[in-house]
C-alpha cells in the first residue's frame, strides 16, 4: 500500500509552555518517592492485579493493546466482506465528506454560515471506515469531524449544508447552524459541545439493546483530549462491567485545540486504557480506511454477539485548526508536511488503482459526480427557507411520529 504507516510512538515536540519545567520537577519527585518506597519494602506490598472476576466464556478480556496491521491485498478486503462496488462507494463517501467541508469553508468566509465551522480534513478514513462497518439498525454519536459518518449513513449533502447555513431543511431545522446534528431515522444522534458527554449516552443505548435482547450495537466517538474527562471513564467502566454491545472510537488527532498529546495523557497508547475496563484495545492507522473498516467490523460484530466492548484508537493528525478561525500556528510545520504524505483519500485512491483496477474513466466519473452533487447541494440549501420564528418551540419534545422509528422501539 502506498504511504508508510505513521509511527506508533508519539513524537514529542519541544514545548513553548513553561509548564513543562514544573511537570518535570513533579515527575522527578514522584520517581524519588516511588524508589524510596521500593527500597524500604513498601513496594513488596504492590501486586499485579489480574482479571479474576468470572466472565461468560467469550474469550480472554485482559488483553494487551494490539496494533492493527495495514490491509495489503484485495483478498483481505474480500475476506472482510467488501466487494469492488463497496470499495468505490467508500471512496465516493470520503470524497463527498471532504468536498462538503471544503464548500462549507468557502460559505463561512462568504458570511453565509452564521456559526463557527469545523472540518475533519485528514479524518475521512476513520469516519467513513467505521460507519461503513455499522449495520443499518446500529446507532452512533459522531462528532464535529465526522461528517463522513453522516454521509455514509445516508444524510444527503444538501441537508448537511442546510444545517451549516441555519436553514429549516437541516436536521435541526435551523435551530443550530453548526455541527450538532443527527438524524434518528439514520441511527445518528446529535453531539453536544461538552465532550465526551455522548459516550454515556451511547452506553445507555447499548444497555437498552441488552435489556430488549436486540442484536444491535452503539458506536461512541470522542477525541483524545475529551478522553481525559470523567464522562469517558464512567461510560467505559459501566460498559466494561456490564459487557455491553458498544464500540468506543477515539479519534487521536494529536491536538486538543492547542494542547499536544504529550500534555494530554501519559500512556503510550490511549487504547492501553481498555484493559483497565476489562475489554480489548486496538490501535489503528487512521489514514488507512480499509484497516479502520476491518477493525471496526470485527469489534462491532464481536459486540453484537455478546463479546463486550472494544476501544479503537485511530491515530491521525488534525490537518487544519480547531475550527476555521484557528490558523494552528502552534502545530510544527514539519508535522503537517509529514502527515500530508499520508492523506487518507490519496492513499486509498492509489490502493484502488493498484489492487482494484480503478481506471481513469471511473475516477473522473466519481470526481465529477461528487462535484456536481456538492454544487447542487449548495444551490438547494440556499433555496431552503430560514425557520419560522413561530415554530421555535417545535421539536423540544419528541412527537409520537418521531418516536416511531426502529431506533426507539
Amino acid at each position: 500500500m502506498r504511504g508508510a504507516s505513521p509511527s506508533r510512538r508519539r513524537k514529542v515536540y519541544p514545548s513553548a509552555f513553561p509548564l513543562n519545567r514544573s511537570l518535570d520537577r513533579c515527575r522527578r519527585t514522584v520517581e524519588k518517592l516511588l524508589w524510596t518506597a521500593v527500597r524500604t519494602g513498601l513496594g513488596r506490598q504492590v501486586e499485579r492485579v489480574e482479571c479474576s472476576r468470572p466472565r461468560p466464556p467469550t474469550g480472554d478480556v485482559c488483553m494487551a493493546v494490539r496494533e492493527a496491521e495495514p490491509v495489503g491485498s484485495l483478498q483481505e478486503v474480500k475476506d472482510a466482506g467488501l466487494d469492488r462496488e463497496d470499495l468505490l462507494g467508500i471512496y465516493r463517501n470520503m470524497l463527498t465528506a471532504r468536498a462538503v467541508e471544503e464548500r462549507g469553508h468557502i460559505l463561512y468566509k462568504q458570511g453565509k454560515i452564521p456559526g463557527s465551522f469545523y472540518t475533519g480534513r485528514g479524518n475521512e478514513a476513520t469516519s467513513v471506515g467505521v460507519a461503513s462497518a455499522m449495520a443499518p439498525n446500529d446507532v452512533g454519536t459522531p462528532l464535529q469531524r465526522d461528517i463522513g459518518v453522516h454521509i455514509t449513513r445516508g444524510l444527503e449533502p444538501w441537508r448537511v449544508i442546510s444545517q451549516y447555513m441555519g436553514r429549516s431543511d437541516g436536521p435541526t431545522k435551523g435551530r443550530d447552524g453548526n455541527i450538532h446534528l443527527g438524524d434518528s431515522s439514520l441511527g445518528t444522534y446529535a453531539m453536544v459541545s461538552h465532550l465526551p458527554a455522548m459516550l454515556p449516552v451511547a452506553v445507555g443505548m447499548a444497555l437498552a439493546f441488552r435489556i430488549r435482547e436486540e442484536k444491535r450495537v452503539a458506536v461512541a466517538w470522542c477525541g483524545e483530549g475529551a478522553s481525559a474527562r470523567g464522562d469517558a471513564h464512567e461510560g467505559m467502566n459501566f460498559a466494561g462491567v456490564r459487557r455491553l454491545p458498544v464500540v468506543f472510537v477515539i479519534d487521536n488527532n494529536q491536538w486538543a485545540y492547542s494542547t499536544p498529546s504529550y500534555l494530554e495523557f501519559a500512556v503510550e497508547h490511549l487504547a492501553d486504557r481498555a484493559a483497565a475496563y476489562g475489554f480489548e484495545g486496538v490501535v489503528v492507522d487512521g489514514t488507512d480506511v480499509l484497516a479502520v473498516y476491518r477493525e471496526a467490523k470485527w469489534a462491532i460484530e464481536k459486540a453484537r454477539e455478546g463479546g463486550g466492548p472494544t476501544l479503537i484508537e485511530s491515530v491521525t493528525l488534525r490537518m487544519e485548526g480547531h475550527a476555521v478561525h484557528d490558523d494552528a500556528f502552534y502545530v510544527p510545520k514539519e508535522m503537517f508536511e509529514e502527515w500530508a504524505k499520508r492523506d487518507p483519500i490519496e492513499r486509498f485512491r492509489w490502493w484502488l488503482r493498484d489492487n482494484a483496477s480503478l481506471s481513469d474513466e471511473e475516477e473522473d466519473e466519481i470526481t465529477s459526480s461528487v462535484k456536481r452533487t456538492t454544487n447542487e447541494a449548495v444551490e438547494r440549501a440556499e433555496e431552503s427557507p430560514f425557520p419560522d420564528p413561530s415554530t421555535l418551540l417545535e421539536g423540544v419534545f419528541a412527537t409520537p411520529e418521531e418516536l416511531d422509528t426502529p431506533h426507539h422501539k
